[in-house]
């Protein structure tokens, strides 16, 4: 089964490289959390400190993604302490006005 095509909602065409931006419509964003607190997941290497630690990406526009993840994460900790939650609403914390 293919996905359904996504929702244009703007674009705008570089003439110069030929790429075309998309902002495509989403229904929301999955994000993984640790007993109902949203979290930041961070991998180090305990035998060398360069370049340093590396945060890995917790929230997805594809539940998918982090469903897959929280699977991998729960397996790893041996729990089932981790979840999905989709956010379609919240705070602006950020407004170009």
């Amino acid at each position: 089964m293919s996905r359904p095509e996504p929702i244009v909602l703007e674009q705008i065409v570089d003439n110069k490289t030929y790429k075309i931006d998309q902002v495509l419509k989403s229904d929301g964003i999955w994000a993984v959390y640790y007993k109902d607190s949203p979290i930041n997941l961070k991998i180090e290497n305990m035998l060398v400190r360069c370049p340093g630690p590396k945060y890995k990406r917790v929230s997805f526009s594809n539940p998918g993604h982090a469903i897959n993840l929280a699977k991998k994460l729960n397996e790893k900790f041996n729990s089932m302490e981790f979840t999905v939650v989709l956010l379609t609403e919240g705070e602006t914390i950020y407004s170009a006005n």
